[in-house]
């Protein structure tokens, strides 16, 4: 599979990673989609502190523990939880960070993470503190590399101004095209690779009919498409490359941008896993193509993420 270099990082990531997420509870069977991710080309995993209150880290890290020079790990941390209180709590804190880092080293059974990622974050947080925190764990080789997962325009140029990130992962597809209307020009001018996350917007974008879909989504919106919108752009869309998969379409759309590192859809079974493979491997869309696609779907911007 095709790598790209994240930012100016020694980092080459797979064009198609893992996010780990979906990977479920059963170690047995997450240990077998990772496996396989990784004997076909995949060398990307992305997890988080938050999954699973810490188990996605542990069953990563024991699934690829001894392939680790195979790997590029990344995971997340910003999302704190405390035993009898009630949801999660943001803490950037540079206290926080370098106390949790401990912890995700240990689930992931390596003594250092690859890339590790602010997990959110607001214009009100102490972001030199934060950034400070992210260096010196750089400068202790605990970390590799570090960036955030924002999609906060706002907060995205403050790390782009005071931080040496490699890359911002955010909500990117064809469905939800608002980083290239703020975000992807600016990006590229940094240097600062995209991690595109939910590429395949929870299952739209992929081969399923409309019975299907109404089945799945029971007359839901999504973002700013209204169910009945969906149910016209989404065939036309499959129309658009009839000799190509939906799944095909969405993700190489994704990678058309060179500002693209990676897309990083879920998978919860081996079948998804090869699915999402072969749809990374196919040529790539034409400009035209993508002229089509753009014309067909809205191009929104950020409102409320500010």
């Amino acid at each position: 599979m095709k790598k790209n270099r994240l930012g100016t990082s020694d980092l080459y990531v797979s064009a198609l990673g893992l996010g780990c997420m979906s990977l479920g509870t059963d170690r047995k069977k997450a240990a077998a989609i990772l496996d396989q991710a990784v004997d076909l080309g995949v060398n990307y995993l992305d997890t988080a502190d938050l999954y699973d209150f810490g188990l996605n880290e542990e069953i990563v890290g024991e699934a690829v523990k001894r392939r680790r020079q195979d790997v590029i790990l990344a995971t997340k941390v910003g999302n704190r939880w405390e035993k009898g209180k009630d949801g999660w709590s943001w803490d950037p804190s540079k206290t926080y960070i370098k106390e949790q880092v401990k912890n995700s080293l240990r689930r992931l059974q390596t003594d250092y993470i690859d890339l590790y990622q602010l997990h959110g974050g607001t214009i009100e947080d102490r972001i030199d503190e934060t950034i400070e925190a992210f260096e010196e764990l750089k400068t202790e080789g605990v970390i590799r590399h570090y960036g955030i997962s924002s999609i906060r325009p706002n907060v995205i140029r403050e790390y782009l101004q005071k931080s040496s990130i490699i890359s911002v992962m955010m909500q990117y597809s064809i469905l939800d095209r608002r980083p290239e209307e703020e975000i992807m020009e600016i990006l590229a001018q940094h240097n600062i690779s995209i991690i595109a996350r939910g590429p395949l917007a929870k299952g739209l974008l992929t081969n399923q009919t409309i019975e299907k879909l109404e089945e799945k989504f029971s007359a839901k919106d999504y973002l700013d498409y209204s169910y009945k919108e969906l149910c016209s752009i989404l065939p036309k869309l499959q129309q658009l490359r009839p000799h190509h998969t939906l799944t095909e379409t969405a993700i190489q759309y994704c990678l058309h941008s060179p500002a693209v590192g990676a897309v990083i859809p879920g998978a919860s079974s081996i079948e998804q896993l090869k699915e999402n493979v072969d749809a990374a491997n196919p040529t790539t869309l034409s400009d035209e193509e993508m002229k089509q696609i753009q014309h067909l779907c809205k191009a929104s911007r950020y409102e409320a993420h500010r």
